[in-house]
């Protein structure tokens, strides 16, 4: 069973429609937190840690392709009976959300789509790095790297330089939970392997053709999509917005000149008031 993040209240009969978070790779439940808080009122929601990500555990067969994600998310909603949801997806927690409405249009009420991880190619630059964990060897790699150049206050500049379109934004707070929570990723001993074994599951889900391919799974989408995308994102380039747009059905868009790649982070307010309406709208 998935590691799941709650909203302060339970669920039940106050008029709160369910719904589900899932974070890209490298996150956790936690990166959702912002938002959650904000749609309080309205989403009872849940945030769940993918496997080998957080606080859950690796999946017992290995298996951390997309479409294993995505049965594991499945598996959650149909033990947790809390379906059909407000489903939000970040990265490659964004693919994992599109296979699911795809596949399971049963599940899904809406979706909220922050810098989904749909193929693009070529992909931007910045890019590239994420990309080459997927390699072999890569991981035996960063193993032998210098114990100064994998530091945590180092490491975890770099990463809020690449996920966030103005890192000199973040409070002191939130810097040290970043440091922290890098800290306590570093002692799990599977976090090495859920990072590159779910980067190879995305690179191979971008070849992938005929039904199982992303694009043509977002056609099949049924539910009512928001996309939200930064201009400054560094990983997901904006230039796939228009294509996104195309191809589902009922899509609304949302670009946020300053963010990066966590919108739902760096700005949760405006995120939060254009889900509002998607619901608003999707629980007529």
């Amino acid at each position: 069973m998935l590691a799941v993040h709650r909203s302060a209240e339970d669920g039940g009969a106050d008029g709160r429609t369910p719904g589900l978070f899932v974070h890209g790779l490298g996150g956790s439940a936690a990166n959702w937190t912002a938002l959650m808080d904000r749609l309080s009122g309205v989403v009872d929601g849940e945030a769940v840690d993918l496997p080998g990500f957080g606080r859950s555990n690796p999946p017992a067969d290995g298996n951390l392709s997309l479409s294993g994600h995505v049965r594991a998310v499945i598996g959650y909603l149909e033990a947790s009976r809390r379906g059909p949801v407000h489903l939000f997806g970040n990265s490659l927690g964004g693919a994992v959300a599109v296979r699911l409405a795809a596949l399971r249009p049963d599940l899904v009420r809406s979706l909220t789509l922050v810098s989904p991880a749909l193929p693009e190619l070529p992909p931007q630059r910045s890019a590239w790095p994420t990309g080459l964990l997927a390699l072999p060897g890569v991981p035996a790699l960063l193993r032998r790297l210098p114990a100064g150049r994998r530091d945590a206050e180092a490491a975890t500049e770099d990463l809020l330089r690449l996920v966030y379109g103005d890192p000199g934004s973040l409070e002191p707070a939130a810097r040290a939970e970043a440091v922290a929570e890098y800290r306590r990723r570093l002692e799990v001993p599977h976090a090495m392997q859920a990072l590159i074994g779910s980067a190879r599951g995305i690179v191979s889900a971008y070849t992938e053709r005929g039904d199982q391919a992303l694009w043509r799974q977002a056609e099949r989408v049924e539910a009512p999509v928001l996309l939200v995308y930064g201009l400054r994102d560094r990983l997901v380039a904006y230039r796939s917005a228009r294509r996104a747009c195309a191809a589902f059905a009922d899509a609304r868009l949302l670009v946020l000149p300053d963010s990066g790649h966590v919108a739902m982070m760096e700005h949760p307010d405006a995120v939060a008031r254009a889900v509002r309406e998607l619901i608003a709208d999707a629980d007529r």
